[in-house]
């Protein structure tokens, strides 16, 4: 059984944000412009792109990376590689790019399901909100790894669910603070 985690930029408050902001709120940007650098506090990013086998995407974030990781060669070299995953009901074959490796479109959170049963390693979910609450209430995450920024923002994408549900125990299995204020946290869903 493959291992489903989802990686997040995520506030206090439980506001999720790619790197350098995304329009549609005045709060965007607070992943680099709120909290000052500390390198360290990103080491979680490139362990992932070593441990992962394969990324899992929605199509709004599948659209967006898309249009930039496979130009990032430095940056970006394992994700570029990997096998990747879009779940969309809408997306055609057509849509997808040509130069980012191997990817394969998922119509339902059934075929997620089916996919974690086979053979591999790791799948990592970055970006992909709405995807994260489907997954989430769908009981599909294994595991979150969250780099959680000391600020409470109000508004913008969430990364959890609002649904009403049965309690979902969570395991520290990693943390650190850093300088910063950000934190470290790894949890496995137990």
């Amino acid at each position: 059984m493959r291992t489903l985690i989802s990686t997040a930029f995520v506030s206090l408050d439980g506001v999720m944000e790619a790197p350098g902001g995304e329009p549609g709120y005045r709060n965007s940007g607070w992943t680099v412009k709120d909290v000052d650098f500390v390198e360290d506090a990103y080491e979680l990013k490139a362990r992932e792109q070593e441990e992962a086998a394969a990324m899992m995407l929605g199509r709004v974030s599948y659209e967006a990376f898309s249009a930039v990781w496979p130009s990032m060669t430095a940056e970006f070299p394992r994700y570029n590689t990997m096998p990747k995953y879009v779940v969309s009901t809408t997306l055609a074959e057509d849509d997808l790019v040509g130069d980012w490796g191997d990817i394969t479109i998922l119509r339902s959170l059934d075929d997620v399901a089916e996919l974690k049963k086979t053979d591999g390693g790791p799948i990592i979910v970055h970006g992909s909100a709405r995807l994260n609450r489907s997954l989430a209430d769908a009981g599909l995450i294994d595991r979150y790894h969250l780099l959680v920024f000391p600020l409470l923002l109000g508004a913008g994408k969430r990364l959890f669910s609002d649904t009403d549900k049965d309690t979902q125990k969570l395991r520290l299995v990693e943390h650190e603070v850093y300088s910063n204020g950000i934190q470290k946290n790894i949890f496995d869903v137990v």
